[in-house]
Order: C-alpha cells, then sequence, then structure tokens
C-alpha cells in the first residue's frame, strides 16, 4: 500500500509510543497488555516502515535496541559521584551495632530505614540526556567502570525514553533471571564450553560481550534502586524509588519502608524465607537511612556511607558425603555426572544429589567417592559441589573411573579436542532415542507428519520402536492397538513414513542428528558429495575444502561414519529404501551459479532474505552465514553489518541490490 513520507513519520512515532508502552508494562509492571504475537506484529510495521523510509530511523527507536556492529572493546568512563561499596554485617546483633552507630551520630532523631533486597548483580549507571537514553556505565572499581551502551540498550526493561528533559542518572544492578540462566549454562554444555558458576558470573560475562546482539540473546533484567537529577537526589530513599516508579524505571517490588530496626529485622527474616520463591538471586538486604539530610549528617567512610549496610543471609551451603558417582546420559548425548549423597537438609528441602559437571571438574577438583564435601544452592534445579574437604578423607576415598564407552549403550563416546563434554553418538541410544525420533521426523529433516511426541513416546511405551530404522518396519495392525490411532489415522502415518523415503538425502543427514551438521551444512555437504555413502568414505581433509566447514565439523562428521553403530543403522535405512543419492544437489553443478558462494548483510528493499537465499539455491549457489576466504560474493542491502567490513578487508567483492537481481534474473 502507497504511504506518504508524511504518513509514515506520524504511524512510525506512533507505533514507537505503543511498543515502548508495552515494553514496559511487560518488563517493568509485568502486566502485559497485548499477546506476543500482536507485539511481534507492531515491532514488524515499525522495521518495515524504517526500511522504506530509513531518513525516520532515530537512534531511540524501539527496533534499534539491538546494534547490528560488534564493538571492537569498551572504552572508560569516570563516574561523576564514585560508586561505593558498603559494610556488611551477618547477624542480627551486628545490625544493632550499626544501627546504635547511626543513632549516636544523629542524637534525638527519628530515625527510619528503607530496606530492599540486595540482588545478586552487576552494578550499573545509566545517564539520560532530553529525555533520551544516552550511556550506561559499569560501576568497574568505583570511580571509573566501562561504558557498555550498546549492550544494556538491548534489555527490555530500560526505557528508551523517560518523561523528564533534566541531565538524570540512574544506578541498579543488572542480574540474570534463574530461567535464562539455566538456558545459557544448558546450550554452553551442549557446545562443551566451560558452564558459567552462577547467575552473577553469567550476568558479568553476558554484559562485557562484545556483540550485543548477543547480550540481547541471554535475556537480562534489572532493578534501579539510585537517581541523580542534575547531580542532586531526592530528599529521601524512598521518593528515590517512587520517582524512579514514575519514570517508567523497573525497581524491586520486594522494598519496605522501615520505622525502626525492629521492622529491619521483620523485612530480612521475610526476605530469608522468600528467597527460594524468587527468579533471581538474592544474597541479603541492603538497608539505607531514609532522610537525605540524615544521610548528609552521617557522610561516608573512605570506602562506605555510614548510612547504609548490606544485612547478608546465611550463606546456602552444607557439608555431606558423596555415597556414588552416576554418569547420566542426556538428550543430545551428553555423558554428565552426577554425585549421590548423603541426604542433608539445605534452603529448606532435603538434598541427596548433586551435578558434577563432567569429567574435567571432577579431575579440577579432585572429587572422589567417599569425599566431604561442601554444597552450595544457588538458583539451580540441582545444588553443586564447591569444594572438597581434603583434610577430613580417611584414606578410604576411592577415584571415580570415568567410562569409556557409553553407560546405557555401550556405544563410543566423542569429545571433540578443546571441549570438556563427552558425548555417545548412537542416535537410537535408548537414553536420546525419544529426542532423535523427534528431530528425524522433524520438518526440516525427513518431515514426517504424524509422528509427534505423544506418537513416539506411545510407540516407544509399547516396544515397537527401539532404534529409529524401526519407524520403517511399522504396519497399520501395529498402530492401530495405540491410543487414539484409528485406522485411519495409523494408515497416514505409515503413508507419511513411506514418503519420506524419497526425501532429499540432505535431509536424511541433517536428520541423523551429527553433532555440529545443521541443515544448511547438510546441503553444503550434498553440493559437494554424490551420495552419503561418498560422504561417509571421505577425509576430513577433503570435508575441509567445503564451504562452511570447519575442523570442528569435518571432525564429526568423521568419526560419526566412522562409528560401527552409525554403519549399522546407515545399512539398514538403506535396506528400508531410504534415498543415500543428492540427486538433486549433482544436478546444480550445471546451474548458473554452482560454486559460488553468497553471503547476504543488511536489508534487501525488494524481497525478503528467504526469498534470495532460495533464489540462490535454485540457481546451485550457496548461501553462506559469515564471509570468509571462500566466499564469492556479498550481496549488500541497505544498514549493512560487519559482514561488509569483513568483505573489504579479505577483498570479496560486493553486489548492490540491482546487481545482484540482475544477476539471478540473467541466471
Amino acid at each position: 500500500m502507497a504511504i506518504s513520507k508524511e504518513q509514515a513519520r506520524k504511524r512510525i512515532l506512533d507505533l514507537r509510543k505503543t511498543i515502548l508502552y508495552h515494553e514496559r508494562k511487560y518488563y517493568v509492571d509485568n502486566d502485559p497488555q497485548i499477546s506476543d504475537a500482536e507485539f511481534d506484529r507492531l515491532m514488524k510495521e515499525l522495521r518495515d516502515l524504517e526500511v522504506r523510509f530509513p531518513d525516520l530511523i532515530t537512534p531511540d527507536s524501539p527496533s534499534r535496541r539491538v546494534a547490528e556492529k560488534p564493538s571492537e572493546g569498551f572504552a572508560t568512563v569516570a563516574h561523576r559521584v564514585p560508586m561505593l561499596s558498603m559494610d556488611n554485617c551477618y547477624s542480627e546483633d551486628e545490625f544493632r551495632e550499626f544501627e546504635e552507630r547511626v543513632r549516636k551520630l544523629v542524637p534525638g532523631r527519628e530515625v527510619s530505614y528503607v530496606a530492599e533486597l540486595k540482588i545478586d548483580g552487576l552494578g550499573i549507571a545509566l545517564h539520560y540526556r532530553n529525555g533520551r537514553y544516552v550511556q550506561a556505565v559499569t560501576r568497574g572499581d568505583g570511580t571509573r567502570g566501562d561504558d557498555v551502551t550498546a549492550n544494556i540498550k538491548t534489555l527490555r526493561s530500560l526505557p528508551l525514553r523517560i518523561e523528564d528533559g533534566r541531565a538524570i542518572e540512574v544506578r541498579g544492578e543488572v542480574y540474570l533471571p534463574f530461567e535464562s540462566f539455566r538456558t545459557i549454562n544448558r546450550l554452553r554444555e551442549e557446545r562443551g564450553e566451560p558452564l558459567f558458576a552462577n547467575a552473577r558470573n553469567a550476568a558479568a560475562g553476558s554484559i562485557r560481550l562484545l556483540d550485543p546482539r548477543e547480550v540481547a540473546g541471554r535475556r537480562l533484567s534489572m532493578f534501579l534502586y539510585s537517581i541523580f537529577i542534575d547531580e542532586r537526589e531526592p530528599d529521601s530513599q524512598w521518593k528515590i524509588l517512587e520517582t524512579l516508579r514514575g519514570l517508567g524505571f523497573k525497581t524491586n517490588p520486594h522494598s519496605r519502608r522501615c520505622r525502626n530496626g525492629d521492622e529491619v529485622l521483620g523485612f530480612y527474616r521475610d526476605g530469608v524465607e522468600r528467597r527460594d520463591d524468587l527468579d533471581y538471586d538474592v544474597d541479603g538486604i541492603v538497608v539505607k537511612v531514609d532522610a537525605a539530610d540524615q544521610r548528609r549528617d552521617l557522610g561516608m567512610t573512605a570506602k562506605s556511607p555510614r548510612w547504609a549496610i548490606a544485612f547478608k543471609f546465611p550463606a546456602r551451603q552444607a557439608t555431606t558425603r558423596i555415597e556414588k558417582i552416576e554418569v547420566q546420559v542426556g538428550r543430545t548425548g551428553a555423558l554428565t555426572p552426577v554425585a549421590h549423597l548423603e541426604p542433608v537438609r539445605l534452603s529448606g528441602t532435603t538434598i541427596s544429589r548433586a551435578t558434577l559437571h563432567n569429567k574435567e571438574e571432577i579431575k579440577r577438583k579432585d572429587i572422589r567417592i567417599g569425599d566431604v564435601v561442601l554444597i552450595e544452592r544457588s538458583g539451580d534445579v540441582i545444588p553443586k559441589i564447591v569444594s572438597v574437604m581434603k583434610e577430613r578423607r580417611t584414606g578410604r576415598e576411592k577415584k571415580f573411573p570415568w567410562p569409556s564407552r557409553c553407560p546405557v549403550c555401550r556405544s563410543a563416546t566423542y569429545k571433540p579436542e578443546g571441549e570438556v563434554i563427552d558425548r555417545c553418538t548412537n542416535p537410537s541410544c535408548p537414553a536420546r532415542l525419544r529426542e532423535s525420533l523427534l528431530h528425524f521426523a522433524s520438518r526440516r529433516a525427513m518431515d514426517i507428519q504424524g509422528l509427534g511426541e505423544a506418537v513416539v513416546d506411545q510407540l516407544l511405551a509399547a516396544g515397537l520402536v527401539r532404534s529409529i530404522p524401526d519407524l520403517y518396519a511399522l504396519r497399520g495392525e501395529d498402530l492401530v492397538r495405540l491410543e487414539r490411532m484409528g485406522p485411519k489415522s495409523s494408515q497416514n502415518l505409515i503413508d507419511e513414513i513411506a514418503a519420506s523415503k524419497r526425501r532429499d538425502a540432505a535431509r536424511l543427514v541433517f536428520a541423523l542428528g551429527i553433532r555440529y551438521v545443521g541443515e544448511r551444512t547438510a546441503r553444503d555437504l550434498a553440493v559437494r558429495f554424490k551420495s552419503i555413502d561418498e560422504l561417509a568414505r571421505t577425509t576430513a581433509d577433503d570435508l575441509l575444502r567445503v564451504e562452511g566447514v570447519g575442523e570442528k565439523v569435518a571432525e564429526a562428521v568423521v568419526f560419526f561414519f566412522g562409528q560401527p553403530e552409525n554403519r549399522e543403522l546407515l545399512e539398514r535405512l538403506r535396506k528400508a529404501g531410504l534415498n543415500f543419492s543428492f540427486e538433486r544437489n549433482a544436478k546444480s553443478r550445471d546451474l548458473p551459479l554452482a560454486g559460488q558462494t553468497f553471503v547476504l548483510t543488511g536489508t534487501l528493499a525488494s524481497l525478503p532474505r528467504e526469498k534470495a537465499q532460495n533464489l540462490i539455491d535454485k540457481l546451485g549457489g550457496v548461501v553462506a552465514p559469515s564471509v570468509s576466504k571462500k566466499t564469492s560474493w556479498v550481496v549488500v542491502g541497505e544498514n549493512p553489518g560487519s559482514k561488509l567490513a569483513a568483505a573489504r578487508k579479505l577483498g570479496i567483492r560486493t553486489l548492490g541490490e540491482k546487481e545482484f537481481l540482475a544477476l539471478v534474473k540473467a541466471g
């Protein structure tokens, strides 16, 4: 639909206002007013309009939260007002001593306090000018910190605009919700990367990532607790929190104005009980004298304010003994050691197991069966072992013999160089068969309609499928005995399984679940080789000549096809009648773009990126995710990212949108 520039301007302003409102309702107020799908439609409309009218783009548009270009490092910035640390106390008696010192320094005056949960996160200072977010600086050493403006901008709880044009600085803590922390560690474990020890370390590591796009995927959040307006604070801590909320900043809902120390202790005890119900890590409460004039009279020491203290919660740790260690096999084939413990009470729960993460962790900490260990629970479903109390060893402790083969199916395990996770390589291993079947049947793999979670679970429970090739031996009379599988639905599934035999062999390569081999890599391999048989016989050196294939991929492919269990699986699939020839891809060698590799960057105004990729595929070319020496062309759209700079550095040829369209049209 045609739209004038003035109409676009008005619509863009309206969309930005609406999107910012809904971001605040969702990420700050925890009160969503529209569905995720509706929000996504609004954001898409905004982005589409900004692509059509790029001169209407502004830095504070919600579409600009995530910068395209990775940072080359972080500049150091001095804080106008130092971000000082606080003294700690660890008992009610120590808190009473703090309270007594306060009373002596402001004699004869009533002292009230504000108590807030102490978030175990990363200190941050945010700066606004003329109502717009302009800078974010980490706490650093208290006087200077790192400029992480682009990374903090990706946090959805951050207001990009506020209704106050003065020079404003707000301070708070960036934290990682436990759900996000567990997701990050699970992905790192699957990739064989070291795990973050706790959510705070993960938050700090996330903020210091050089690519804001990676930061956006971490789903960080933050609570604010301080504000300076033209370098002056409001006249009480409680008013500070009210001012922050009024401007749209997210403050912790668990805060209380306390008339005296007794009420502070009541809040503290409530916090100890509440901490395990929260989705973020807290390690105590922060207690501040409320009135600003009293705070000025109390003053500061060289390191900390006299008017505030951090009252730490009891450590969530306990000691117990390791009774045995077993290795579990996860859905991706990852081998994870778990310690079985003498049951011990911790944070109101009886703990009998703790994760040991991987073989290297056992070796690094010298963990043995029979050891007395210190365990800790901090947001994880399964606690972890902090340390071994080696002085308490009796000599009867035993080193754990790491299994040389999968403990479930006895297949060989695989650990790429530089990684820490051993993995079972057998897709039909009972421990990973369910996920292997679901992946094999998925739309982008063998596309077997009707073979979803419920049916797979029933097939496994009935013993009808014990390996992937068993799918092709199923009969209608087997399926009709399953719940909700009548004659018609049973026959439909049998037909779908039969149809999958004719799928392109590149889909089968992807469906096998070879480590690091995704859909794109499978297609790249199909262009280079004639059949799965040829692929199975190839060497790592030959694989490295394929665009998009690095050492890890080459090593994983060679290892997979070298295992007897996998060769047997392939032979059974061949006998079942599956297609092993890359016939469709063989024809592509005669197409106009055969042997050429393309990388796309920026937005193409005349067609979606997916359609451009399809055009290249149909003409025999290959689309790669990143620029390398093997790249033939980089197609440059509007607002190109770092790939354009990489192309120029390597001397790779570039195509504008018109040139690209002419090339594919000529083909």
